[in-house]
């Protein structure tokens, strides 16, 4: 039988070929594997919570389970003079679903710590059973040139320790990676530390053991329309209960 004929593909394009559909199931399974590693290590920690500022608008609290977010924290401030305009509301009604609530500042790279300090003050209620108060630490594109690293880390304790005696309470940082291994690391090391990391685990670079991660800002939650941060706490129930025992936090009233 006389032997078909076949084209000879030209050698370039079969291996250009064959490097592409390499390369697209490498890329298709990079991304599957941070996506199921990035879920199975956030279902590790029991203890989930969220927080939102005046983005999330309108929210049902009525069908956000207080048993299955133990914890909120609102955006209260900003800088020296910003005050969300949600944060009463927010507060008031995550309180009285019965949700352990606390307040964030964002701090302005270029603004006092004094300043900072007082604006939070005069937001956010003094209550014993609120979580302690957490300072938001980002790069500020507009403000980075303002302090020296020196001056800026002055600032930043003028207001830490202004929080910390006014609430009675040991405040909390947040920050993404890059913040805390520039600027915060070595520092403040009775301070916990709240990270924002979207594509693995958080891992410091000085092996700093973390307290709670902000592990997406893609998240959804029923009774909030818009998307919303999800974190968890680092640590199981019994761990969970000694954080709010630590800081004096009994059930929430109003």
């Amino acid at each position: 039988m006389p032997k078909r004929s076949v084209k000879k593909q030209p050698q370039f394009t079969r291996y250009g070929s064959i490097f592409a559909i390499a390369l697209l199931c490498g890329v298709i399974s990079i991304c599957l594997a941070i996506f199921y590693h990035n879920t199975a290590s956030a279902e590790t920690y029991p203890i989930k919570g969220f927080d939102i500022s005046h983005h999330q608008g309108v929210i049902d609290w009525k069908k956000i389970s207080p048993q299955q977010y133990q914890f909120v924290y609102l955006k209260a401030t900003e800088g020296g003079d910003y005050r969300d305009d949600r944060f009463q509301n927010y507060w008031m009604e995550a309180r009285e679903r019965g949700m352990h609530v606390g307040a964030y500042h964002f701090y302005r790279l270029c603004r006092e710590g004094k300043i900072q300090a007082q604006n939070f003050i005069q937001t956010v209620p003094n209550k014993s059973n609120a979580l302690p108060p957490v300072i938001d630490l980002e790069y500020d594109s507009n403000c980075i040139n303002s302090f020296t690293k020196e001056q800026l880390l002055k600032q930043i304790k003028i207001m830490h320790d202004e929080l910390h005696q006014h609430y009675a309470k040991q405040p909390i940082f947040y920050t993404s990676k890059n913040f805390y291994n520039i600027i915060l690391i070595g520092e403040f090391k009775e301070t916990p530390i709240w990270i924002r990391e979207y594509k693995e685990q958080p891992d410091l670079k000085d092996g700093r053991a973390w307290t709670f991660w902000q592990q997406t800002n893609q998240g959804s939650i029923q009774g909030i329309h818009k998307s919303v941060d999800l974190n968890v706490f680092h640590g199981n129930a019994e761990e969970w209960r000694k954080f709010l025992e630590n800081n004096q936090i009994i059930q929430p009233k109003k």
